[in-house]
């Protein structure tokens, strides 16, 4: 209340506190603008408060951050759009200071508050702004003036928009790369806005002079404009204009340039249509499937089932498959890796027989690859193949490979295998799985790794679920309980783990005649976290069960584990005590 009684107090603070030494204190002032304008009133805030920040000339990035994207929301504190043009002068200030995150805040703050102004405000404020912005001598104000170009256009009157199109093309053949680059960033949003008409004739003789540029820098951001281009360009144009530039693009000298051409090919591929993709670029992407730098090669890699979808399934196997072979021997691992990725998804786009000739090979050459993530990444996609080949050949030909993983030195890749068997015994079907899937599960019980004990318990579940309670009986039960005499108190945890999530799916008879009279026993285990997991384990039970059984066996029990020796065992025997009273109660 005191803020509002002294409207003068709040700003003499925030004057104080934004002169102070302390960075934090002048950071919480700026955080606190909106409520000091709030105090302030309307008024006051145009008046006082505003130019006193345009006047702020605060030496710390962090601090003029913050107000970049205060400003950016302070419309309503200062009496709607009207006044939106009072915000400029900070902003304007800020979108020339040296630190490039607080321009770009500055220059999306302006956009923010440009799209909310009214036209003719636009036209008097918002484009006198843009035009300083792009004429100032320091470089940082022409940087900043390329990203509000696309603001100002659309409300501008037709003399001024020829203005700004020239305008546009001057900072496009700026003597600072940083502000070519700027310009190559945002000639795409600008372009959105220009006419058709000029589309054609300014817009792509700019772009063509970016496309040239001496330095690599801006030539990867034009490429990124290709793709921006081609969807307003009409199609015959497109492959006229952008198509000769994707493929220069790709032969370019700068591997950074190539980089950038194998990581857009996909929206190039759409800009230009299916058949200038299948004319011309595919020579150009397969130049960049064997690219000397294994960066430009782990791009191109990672898009080759994207790619492949535009192609015929034909036109894909006879001329990127064979290339596609080669990555999979690459000498770099991380190219590798990301065909792995993706190489799963080729195998609908090619049909079964090509995948059963061509690609079941690659599969298993990098299923047996060296470097555990190659493997993770086929592991993690097999459920794509299984749709094309069906289960037999998948299980003839990737189950060995697959079972020899489970066994694997590296944890991970023995985890994406134990989350995968659910998804494996339900398209193996009961019988293939017992013969050579059964006895992996339960060896994941004993692992070493605890995240692979807790998995492994997670898909004993899982399996109960799939194929049932009479089979779970039968084959997982005896073995998941003979293992509760692991001398092992941590491996003795994990049945118990595997005991709480079993029960549910189980049902009671089963709870009740098998796995409760185990956990009972387990009480007198003379580790105190096997106790209290006990604990946690018949509380977890007391649902499924009948009120009788709750009295004869899990009570007694409860009762007196309540009076161990261990804080912690009393403490969790007490909560299931409790369960049970409340379960009472409720019934």
């Amino acid at each position: 209340m005191a803020m509002v009684d002294e409207p003068l107090y709040p700003i003499a603070v925030l004057i104080d506190e934004l002169k102070n030494e302390d960075i934090q204190l002048r950071l919480n002032s700026i955080r606190r603008l909106s409520t000091i304008a709030r105090a302030l009133g309307e008024e006051r805030t145009r008046k006082e408060l505003i130019p006193f920040l345009s006047d702020n000339n605060d030496d710390d990035d962090e601090v003029l951050l913050a107000m970049a994207e205060e400003l950016g929301v302070f419309i309503p504190y200062v009496g709607g759009v009207e006044y939106a043009n009072i915000l400029l002068p900070p902003l304007e200030t800020l979108c020339t200071v040296e630190e490039t995150c607080v321009r770009d805040k500055a220059v999306d703050s302006l956009c923010r508050i440009g799209a909310q102004m009214r036209e003719k405000d636009l036209v008097e404020y918002f484009i006198p702004l843009v035009k300083r912005l792009a004429a100032g001598e320091w470089f940082t104000a022409r940087v900043s003036s390329c990203g509000l170009f696309h603001m100002a256009y659309p409300s501008a009157p037709e003399t001024l928009k020829t203005e700004l199109r020239t305008t546009y093309s001057q900072l496009c053949q700026d003597d600072m790369p940083m502000v070519r680059r700027s310009a190559a960033t945002n000639l795409g949003k600008f372009a959105a806005t220009v006419e058709a008409a000029h589309l054609k004739a300014d817009i792509l003789s700019i772009f063509e002079d970016l496309t040239q540029d001496d330095q690599d820098s801006v030539r990867l951001l034009a490429v990124e404009g290709c793709a921006a281009l081609g969807k307003l360009l009409e199609p015959q144009d497109c492959v006229t204009h952008i198509l000769p530039v994707i493929v220069n693009f790709s032969q370019d000298k700068s591997w950074r340039v190539r980089y950038m051409v194998a990581n857009q090919l996909y929206e190039l591929c759409e800009a230009v249509g299916p058949e200038a993709t299948r004319s011309d670029l595919v020579p150009a992407y397969v130049r960049l499937l064997r690219d000397n730098e294994a960066e430009v090669r782990i791009a191109a890699a990672g898009k080759v089932t994207k790619f492949c979808r535009i192609l015929n399934p034909e036109l894909a196997t006879q001329q990127i498959l064979p290339f596609v072979k080669e990555l999979s021997t690459d000498s770099s691992q991380h190219v590798r890796s990301a065909l792995a990725s993706v190489i799963m998804g080729m195998a609908p786009v090619l049909g079964k027989d090509a995948t059963i000739e061509q690609l079941l090979p690659i599969f298993l050459s990098l299923l047996k690859d060296e470097f555990p993530d190659v493997r993770l990444n086929i592991i993690s996609k097999l459920d794509q193949v299984n749709q094309v080949i069906g289960i037999d050949l998948l299980s003839q030909s990737l189950l060995p490979a697959i079972v020899e993983l489970a066994e694997d030195r590296h944890w991970r890749v023995r985890l994406a295998i134990i989350e995968y068997i659910p998804l494996l015994a339900s398209q193996l079907g009961v019988g293939f799985f017992d013969d050579k899937l059964g006895s992996l599960c339960m060896q994941w019980l004993n692992d070493k790794v605890y995240s692979i004990r807790d998995a492994a318990a997670n898909n004993v579940k899982r399996l109960a679920e799939e194929f049932g309670p009479d089979w779970a009986m039968q084959h997982i039960v005896p073995q998941v309980l003979d293992m509760i005499n692991n001398p092992h108190y941590l491996y003795r945890m994990t049945i118990l783990h595997a005991i709480s999530l079993l029960a549910p799916v189980l049902g009671s008879e089963i709870t009740c005649s098998k796995l409760l009279p185990v956990v009972i026993n387990a009480s007198k285990d003379r580790v105190p976290n096997i106790k209290f997991n006990v604990a946690k384990v018949l509380q977890s039970v007391i649902p499924i069960v009948d009120q009788s059984v709750v009295e004869k066996m899990i009570r007694p029990c409860l009762v007196e584990l309540s009076e161990d020796p261990d804080v912690d065992v009393r403490s969790f025997a007490s909560q299931a005590l409790q369960s049970i009273e409340q379960v009472m109660m409720s019934s």
